[in-house]
């Protein structure tokens, strides 16, 4: 579903992404984890076509999407969650919603249900403005909103990031079923352990390179992960 290539990229003559090749076949909950200034998000960036790519290649489902704008790649099927959620806080709950369907011309009311259906306190709300949700609620906008696509890849940024605890697993447990509906899944997460759970396989990112790769069951278990990252 998603190939990258020896990817390089990074900000003026700082590169930040060395080389990275990873691959992420379709059904999979693929997991990204590294230290704060890693280059994760830069790598959802380039892969989004927000950052601009230096060297390398990335395939989606078999195209080669590192020269197009990141209006193309989400008609190709690829929806970014971004860190910060960035919803539009003047609108309502489910304008936001409509918006995250531009690239569609058909009916999209069953879809709304379908959200809704995934995050009932989002229905309650639809119309509320969308800057008066608790982050939680602006977190389950931002994933709906993405989902409003009808991607086939789904790519996450720090999902989990000022969650309490229930509305973190309430997230998780919505990507679990977003996977089983055929939707595959690319997730950097800063919660290590409940990421690589979820993970079918799962890569490591240190300075900008990828240095471990594997079932998430086995990086879970690997001593180097756990010292680094799990503090054990």
């Amino acid at each position: 579903m998603l190939k990258i290539d020896r990817l390089v990229s990074g900000y003026g003559r700082i590169k930040v992404l060395h080389d990275v090749s990873l691959e992420v076949k379709r059904g999979e909950i693929v997991t990204l984890v590294g230290a704060n200034g890693a280059g994760k998000t830069t790598l959802l960036k380039a892969i989004s076509g927000v950052q601009p790519i230096v060297e390398g290649q990335v395939l989606l489902d078999g195209v080669a999407v590192e020269k197009m704008p990141s209006h193309r790649r989400v008609r190709l099927g690829l929806a970014l969650v971004p860190e910060g959620r960035q919803i539009f806080a003047p609108l309502s709950v489910e304008d936001n919603l409509r918006i995250g369907a531009w690239t569609r011309t058909i009916d999209v009311t069953d879809d709304l249900e379908q959200i809704y259906s995934y995050f009932p306190i989002l229905k309650e709300f639809r119309n509320r403005l969308a800057g008066s949700l608790s982050g939680g609620q602006q977190q389950m906008l931002a994933v709906g909103r993405a989902l409003m696509a009808k991607p086939q890849m789904l790519l996450l940024d720090e999902p989990s990031m000022g969650l309490a605890p229930l509305v973190f697993k309430q997230i998780f447990s919505v990507l679990k079923s977003i996977r089983q509906s055929g939707v595959t899944i690319f997730l950097v997460e800063q919660n290590v352990n409940a990421a690589l759970r979820l993970a079918d396989r799962a890569y490591v990112l240190e300075m900008g390179r990828v240095t471990l790769e594997g079932t998430g069951r086995e990086l879970l278990s690997d001593s180097r992960v756990r010292a680094a990252y799990l503090g054990v």
